[in-house]
């Protein structure tokens, strides 16, 4: 297993232009106990890594939500103090469940500095190819949700082709199943007021995608330990 400390490889600036924040926000954040320290290292130099990264993109969601920072400080204070960057990416895909849309029309140069990295011809045709981002007269439409997931899958080591497939199979089987839960709840609330269907709608939300997620994740996990063992030579 990595160790924190191999995984720590990024200088306070390089965290801020990846996190797409000031190198004071990181500051700010660190002396108020939201981000981890950093791994000191040759010349008491601090390296950040993962775990920062989604910490800060986890904060940047809830501040999206409108939480204060006095909130964000008790969401974040009862949180595991051990969660892996994974785990802090399902907290975030959660929080985003409750907020409606967040796309919006932004220069390329906007685009950049939102994704926290400098974007080549061919990484921005293929955050394009994922649907990500698309052209909107001189700027880009973006659902700066999906941005940082679009960003990380530049690096993923697959082709294009299976990335788009997997998309596929996702959608499908997303759509199936929110089809079937709304069938399920629509025969649960069909009786009752109008105000207690809104309120439900809206406290199932995140409960539904959180519960999916876990579940998503777990199967996945058995799948693939399953096709690592029978690969394995006897």
């Amino acid at each position: 297993m990595t160790s924190h400390a191999e995984e720590s490889t990024l200088t306070v600036d390089e965290l801020a232009a990846r996190a797409g924040v000031t190198v004071r926000t990181v500051r700010f954040y660190s002396t108020r106990g939201l981000l981890p320290p950093p791994v000191i290292g040759p010349r008491r130099v601090g390296h950040y890594g993962r775990e920062h990264l989604a910490r800060l993109a986890l904060i940047e969601e809830l501040q999206h939500q409108g939480m204060t920072l006095a909130g964000i400080e008790r969401y974040l204070q009862q949180l595991p103090p051990d969660l892996s960057d994974r785990d802090l990416a399902i907290h975030r895909a959660v929080v985003a469940s409750w907020a409606p849309d967040t796309a919006e029309t932004v220069s390329r140069e906007e685009l950049a500095r939102r994704a926290g990295r400098a974007l080549a011809d061919e990484e921005l045709d293929r955050l394009v190819a994922m649907d990500v981002v698309r052209p909107d007269g001189d700027g880009y439409r973006v659902d700066l949700g999906l941005l940082r997931l679009g960003v990380r899958l530049l690096d993923v080591p697959m082709s294009q082709e299976a990335i788009l497939a997997a998309r596929k199979v996702l959608i499908e089987h997303s759509r199936a199943a929110a089809h079937e839960l709304s069938q399920l709840f629509r025969g649960e609330v069909s009786e009752r007021d109008t105000r207690d269907v809104r309120s439900l709608s809206a406290h199932m939300q995140p409960l539904v995608v959180q519960a999916l997620l876990t579940a998503f994740q777990r199967s996945l996990r058995e799948e693939l330990g399953e096709w690592l063992s029978a690969s394995r030579p006897v």
